[in-house]
């Protein structure tokens, strides 16, 4: 099969054959697939804007003076506390995440409050409000059959509505279920190694996420193959392109937009065979709105726009540039680089028995490492190392 062919459509088999024991490990997308409950989960983009688009159309934002804000607590029920906001027109019911946020910035621990009454909740939480050193507050509240304060933060918070990110990506990716190149991922079949892109679009499958104070989203060009060189028995190696993104308008994270190759997603929705992992993280500061409309939207468009030729290049100079030839040679390659005796040792070992020969390029090397770093159990101690093997990648391009 020519890269053309590979290119142009899908196998008769209709899947792609990927060895996902080369590149890196990604559990990000898993975590969030197997945190969510059903209804966080959503079929399609029209349906996921739809949502959180609705829920910013009901929502209102002020800048109050904290010492105004007046805590309300009933005897009659020791669980309800409400907040009365200068110019509200009803008192407004806090969520949990926002009563941890009203907590932390008066200085008092959500945790211990959480336990209380609410009145004796409520008396620490106005002693707080009325001697808070930062006076102001930003609010955001939700009409949804009631009034409930959704998000509390400085006043310089900038906000990047969840709506905002979802239709950044709709520009480039429709409704994510095919009906461009950009779609919910399909499936790995671990029993014979085939990646099926064409998997119906579930609650079981699904990669588009939004909560109460999130969005999450993962969406890959599965159905359009790349070729990076060959497999050791001489079939392709196949790459896809994939991406995912996160927001909260609430402060509960940071804006941010994460772009790869990826070999397969499997049912769990873990990630095999990452290569070229390419992260960017907005905060939400007094500019952040401006920094999206002017990093962060355009990055998305030209990653889904761009060639891979630059990806393909790498990879081929890589398996090119051959850097060890003796065992001495692949020793005082790896300990220049860090590594320790028993990684060292590790790395070579695991080459050997996985290619049947020990390393010899700097891609031999980066698969070797990758490899060992999806083997530790520790996620810093695994990041620490694909790192330091995707700076090699880059130093070798």
């Amino acid at each position: 099969m020519t890269a053309i062919e590979i290119m142009n459509g899908r196998p008769e088999s209709g899947g792609y054959k990927v060895d996902v024991s080369r590149g890196g490990h990604n559990g990000r997308v898993s975590s969030e697939w197997f945190s969510r409950p059903d209804d966080e989960k959503y079929l399609s983009l029209s349906e996921l804007y739809a949502s959180v688009k609705g829920r910013a159309e009901r929502s209102q934002t002020r800048t109050v003076e904290s010492a105004t804000i007046r805590v309300e607590a009933h005897r009659d029920d020791p669980e309800k506390l409400a907040l009365v906001l200068a110019d509200a027109d009803a008192p407004v019911a806090p969520t949990h995440w926002s009563f941890g946020q009203l907590a932390s910035l008066v200085g008092a621990p959500a945790a211990y409050l959480r336990q209380l009454p609410a009145p004796l909740a409520g008396i620490n939480l106005q002693y707080g409000l009325t001697n808070h050193r930062a006076e102001q507050v930003k609010t955001m509240e939700v009409a949804d059959g009631r009034t409930e304060l959704r998000a509390v933060t400085g006043p310089d918070y900038g906000r990047i509505y969840d709506h905002e990110l979802v239709s950044a990506v709709q520009r480039i990716a429709g409704d994510g279920v095919g009906d461009t190149r950009w779609k919910v991922p399909g499936v790995l079949d671990w029993s014979t190694g085939v990646y099926n892109p064409m998997v119906d679009v579930t609650k079981d499958t699904t990669t588009l996420y939004a909560s109460d104070r999130d969005v999450f989203l993962f969406l890959v060009d599965d159905r359009n193959p790349i070729e990076a060189g060959t497999l050791p028995d001489g079939s392709p190696d196949l790459f896809f392109r994939g991406f995912y993104c996160w927001n909260s308008e609430v402060g509960a994270k940071t804006l941010g937009i994460a772009s790869f190759y990826l070999r397969a997603v499997c049912q769990n929705r873990n990630l095999w065979g990452v290569e070229d992992f390419q992260e960017i993280t907005i905060r939400h500061s007094k500019y952040a709105a401006n920094r999206f409309a002017h990093e962060a939207a355009p990055a998305l468009a030209n990653f889904a726009d761009s060639s891979p030729q630059p990806f393909i290049q790498g990879i081929r100079s890589a398996r090119e540039r051959i850097v060890a030839r003796s065992d001495e040679d692949r020793t005082d390659f790896l300990r220049k680089r860090g590594f320790s005796k028993a990684e060292t040792g590790k790395i070579v070992t695991t080459v050997l028995a996985e290619e049947g020969r020990p390393p010899e390029s700097v891609f031999d090397f980066v698969q070797g490492i990758t490899a060992v770093a999806r083997s530790k159990p520790q996620q810093d101690a695994r990041l620490i190392m694909e790192t330091r093997a995707k700076k090699l990648l880059e130093a070798a391009a």
